[in-house]
């Protein structure tokens, strides 16, 4: 399986009963269960604590937060590979409608403007959440055709940010 997190870091993982390899070595960790989305994680001797934030239906994406830091990650199997390579991948047949808040913030800066092109990947807007500064990036290209924010407002979870054309 080929995981992507944040858009730039990939890894080759592969899971059997036992054991976990990423990139063909095998991966050292103990595993605590804390709750249903919490894990608390032993990796080199460092204390992890990694919850799930957010799930898309179908679990291909999830927002996970690693000792307060948040991480976009992707996953694709063998199939979605297969798909990709005969040119019927979903992602590309599938359009954007709209982005979301993936948790509660604030709007500390808007990058973009209603009738604006972007791509896959590009800056839309800044969310400050938990102390954190998130960058919120566009999952396709499209045209913004609305800005429901404004800097300075207060959003909840999965509250309509951006809608695309």
């Amino acid at each position: 399986m080929k995981v992507k997190v944040n858009e730039q870091y990939k890894f080759d993982v592969a899971v059997s009963d036992k054991t976990i390899l990423v990139d063909g070595q095998p991966l050292g960790i103990d595993v605590k269960e804390v709750s249903t989305n919490i894990q608390h994680i032993i990796y080199q001797h460092k204390s992890y604590t990694v919850e799930v934030v957010d799930r898309e239906e179908g679990g291909k994406q999830t927002t996970v937060k690693v000792n307060g830091n948040l991480y976009q990650v992707e996953l694709e199997d063998q199939y979605d590979q297969l798909l990709k390579q005969l040119g019927m991948d979903i992602g590309a047949t599938q359009k954007v409608q709209e982005i979301k808040a993936p948790m509660p913030g604030l709007v500390l800066q808007l990058m973009v403007v209603e009738g604006q092109e972007v791509n896959k990947g590009d800056s839309l807007l800044v969310l400050e959440a938990m102390k954190m500064e998130n960058i919120i990036k566009s999952p396709a290209a499209g045209i913004v055709k609305r800005i429901l924010v404004q800097k300075g407002d207060k959003v909840e979870k999965n509250g309509i940010l951006i809608q695309f054309a």
